[in-house]
């Protein structure tokens, strides 16, 4: 890499499809700098990130967080049901 550039990816997983978009970023490019670098949220228009959260390698972070060397932001989304409640649910019908 130049001076000022350092390499990066941004991951998606959508409901049929996943995609990691590597990238080249200028050095003190935020996470949303890299988002909107990879167009990732033209690709999948159900993105929302006011509403999903961001992070880092299974990390949750801020947008605002400086991106590193080698690092892979991720998109997540929503989950449809609550972990806790699954496994309640789960739990009930197996004491049936």
């Amino acid at each position: 890499m130049g001076d000022g550039i350092i390499a990066v990816e941004v991951a998606f997983a959508g409901i049929d499809q996943q995609l990691i978009i590597p990238l080249q970023v200028k050095v003190g490019a935020s996470v949303a700098d890299g988002i909107e670098q990879s167009g990732v949220v033209d690709l999948f228009p159900e993105i929302d990130l006011m509403r999903d959260k961001v992070g880092i390698f299974g990390k949750v972070c801020s947008l605002e967080r400086l991106l590193r060397p080698g690092d892979r932001v991720e998109i997540y989304r929503p989950l449809k049901v609550d972990p806790k409640e699954s496994r309640r649910q789960r739990a009930a019908k197996s004491m049936q």
